[in-house]
């Protein structure tokens, strides 16, 4: 894997394009840009939290941010779900899905019999309890800001005895593995999501999603049973639906919906129309292909073709035919 770190601006004097990510150097999130065809050749540049690579996106100083959204062991990120609804001007243009699993490391010397305090990111650690109670009992847990963070650190300071971190981290850090692949899961995944400011979207390809965020109207029974009715009467399949609060006040919820489909197709178009008329506020995050490259099947009579058919015969009717 080939990079430039810098601090130049989103178009550097050279024409490079910046990539923000959150760092530091051997992070998932870096695996995830490393899968950008448009990244190559670019400048990577670290950041140290999702806000700021949306904000440099904002700023100017970088061309797009690539951060994380889900992960199929924890469900969504919670700081990337809540800087989308409320930093304004930002599309997703890509999706990429990262295979996750973890090694321990250490300073060279240092063997798995002497580990007893482990540095670790909390999402990390929760998807390598299992193995660290079974290998390493009463082992104490020292909080990271990263998973690349948690073995730098190790070579900074003598607090943590060992670490755990990507299985690639050695690419990057003169640590030594003491233990691979040590998930709980052998079979969970991170979605990254490419995002910057707004733009021409991808062009459909068949096998798109299509993110939004929804506020509900009023706070009554049957409200979100209405929302996803926008959905359901145009076959339209949603992949994710996820609220968080909106924190003006308690039992207030936005909904972040990733739906099957591109904005430029028939059911996709009229269910976003929908929601416009159905909600106070409704945030259009854009339309992209799809990592895993499954088409998009539409469910009942609304493929684009039998809803151009409908428009015909509407109009039909409406000139006196």
């Amino acid at each position: 894997m080939s990079s430039n770190v810098g601090n130049a601006s989103a178009n550097s004097d050279t024409g490079s394009q910046v990539f923000a990510y959150l760092g530091p150097v051997g992070t998932f999130t870096e695996l995830a840009l490393a899968q950008v065809p448009e990244a190559k050749g670019a400048i990577w540049r670290p950041v140290v939290s999702v806000a700021d690579a949306l904000n440099a996106v904002i700023n100017g100083t970088a061309h797009r941010a690539i951060v994380a959204v889900e992960s199929s062991i924890d469900g969504g990120v919670s700081a990337t779900l809540d800087a989308l609804a409320n930093i304004d001007g930002l599309r997703i243009f890509g999706e990429y899905l990262v295979p996750v699993n973890f090694n321990l490391v250490a300073r060279p010397g240092i063997k798995l019999a002497d580990v007893k305090t482990i540095a670790a990111h909390p999402v990390a650690y929760s998807q390598v309890r299992g193995w660290l109670n079974a290998n390493l009992p009463g082992h104490l847990q020292l909080q990271a800001t990263s998973n690349a963070a948690a073995a730098a650190d190790l070579l900074s300071s003598d607090v943590a005895d060992a670490a755990v971190s990507t299985t690639h981290i050695t690419d990057h850090y003169p640590v030594e593995v003491l233990a691979t692949n040590i998930a709980d899961n052998p079979n969970a995944q991170t979605r990254f999501l490419q995002v910057g400011l707004p733009g021409a979207q991808p062009a459909p390809t068949g096998a798109d999603k299509t993110s939004i965020i929804v506020e509900l109207p009023t706070d009554r029974p049957g409200t979100l049973l209405e929302m996803l009715e926008q959905f359901a009467v145009r076959g339209v399949n949603l992949s994710r639906i996820e609220s968080r609060p909106i924190g003006d006040r308690l039992g207030r919820y936005r909904f972040n919906i990733d739906a099957e489909g591109h904005v430029q197709d028939q059911a996709i178009g009229e269910a976003l129309s929908g929601l416009h008329r159905f909600s106070p506020n409704v945030i259009f995050l854009g339309s992209y292909p799809r990592a895993d490259h499954i088409q998009t099947q539409p469910e009942g009579n609304n493929s684009n073709t039998q809803f151009a058919d409908s428009a015909a015969w509407l109009e039909g009717l409406r000139n006196g035919h």
